[in-house]
């Protein structure tokens, strides 16, 4: 029977309460019977992210492969959809899956990320590069963006009204103009929804393969804010945190063949949803204290610096590079 990490246990009662903690009971017999199944056998350490957990596994003739089995989550269940679409471009294989228990069989990856990297270039090329090889015709079902606007605006002005923060409306009023113009107009391309540098893996059959996609349609300039969003920290320790934005927009928006002005745009909305995020839930490295106020005075400074803008103001058609 494969041990689950109690650290993965603890998180997930913690915060799925009395659910979790059956589906966490429950997870060892969920395993075993999918490696039957799929005629595998544990080859490594059990691992595990946020919501889910990986068993490296040896399949029947010698190949190796990963069984990821998530928490069922609405969140989670396009994940499988967008390996199937990609089929291999840019992301890890899919080799089976079992949607009712949130289940795949996928190839396996090193555990190394591009986080690891040290050259911050380096890091938002490869995930330009990346975010451009996913960028195909989404297929039916996917849920589309464009669908979230409505509820993205009404949440941005919720938070403005409600909470105590430090945010220039002009800020506010910048992200909101993302959603009007650019997130109800959003083309039906695949796109990641959640591509950042620890989701990026190194590979033996390419460089780098992309893991745990939302999958969702939509544009893919919207990646390049949860990229900017996931190197934030990094931006920290920069003698010139204005240059260094700025840096990363130019080194994606071109590794990714996006408009570099619609790359902004979303990495201010992504930067005041994070900035509102934080006061109301907090963040994974700080759910209180003054690290947190700490965090959240950057992240609002961050969304500052991204409402710094060119005469030009972002296109009104889809923008998004060539597929």
């Amino acid at each position: 029977m494969v041990a689950v990490p109690e650290e993965f246990v603890r998180s997930t009662v913690e915060r799925e309460g009395d659910v979790g903690a059956e589906w966490a009971r429950q997870l060892p017999l969920i395993v075993r019977e999918l490696m039957e199944r799929w005629e595998c056998v544990p080859d490594g350490e059990v691992m595990h992210g946020g919501v889910g957990v990986i068993v490296p596994v040896r399949r029947r003739g010698g190949g190796t492969a990963a069984l990821k089995v998530s928490f069922p989550h609405p969140g989670n269940v396009h994940e499988p959809d967008a390996f199937a679409a990609w089929g291999g471009r840019g992301a890890v294989l899919l080799y089976e899956r079992d949607d009712e228990r949130f289940a795949m069989l996928l190839e396996r990856a090193h555990t190394s990320t591009l986080a690891e990297i040290e050259d911050g270039d380096e890091v938002v090329t490869v995930a330009g590069r990346l975010n451009r090889r996913l960028a195909i015709p989404a297929p039916p079902g996917i849920p589309r963006l464009r669908e979230q606007a409505d509820a993205w605006e009404e949440q941005l002005r919720k938070d403005a009204d409600e909470l105590a923060h430090s945010l220039s409306p002009r800020v506010v009023d910048a992200a909101v103009a993302t959603v009007r113009e650019l997130g109800r107009v959003q083309p039906d391309i695949l796109i990641h929804g959640d591509l950042h540098a620890r989701n990026i893996l190194r590979a033996d059959r390419e460089p780098w393969l992309a893991v745990d996609p939302k999958g969702y349609a939509g544009d893919p300039a919207y990646d390049g804010g949860t990229l900017l969003k996931s190197r934030a920290l990094t931006l920290l320790e920069a003698d010139e945190p204005r240059k260094a934005v700025h840096r990363i927009l130019d080194v994606f928006a071109d590794s990714a063949e996006l408009d570099r002005e619609r790359v902004r745009c979303w990495a201010l909305f992504h930067a005041v949803q994070a900035a509102f995020w934080g006061r109301r839930h907090g963040f994974r490295i700080a759910r209180s204290g003054p690290r947190l106020d700490w965090l959240t005075q950057f992240v609002d400074q961050l969304a500052e610096l991204l409402t710094e803008r060119p005469r030009s103001g972002p296109s009104d058609g889809s923008g998004t590079g060539r597929v």
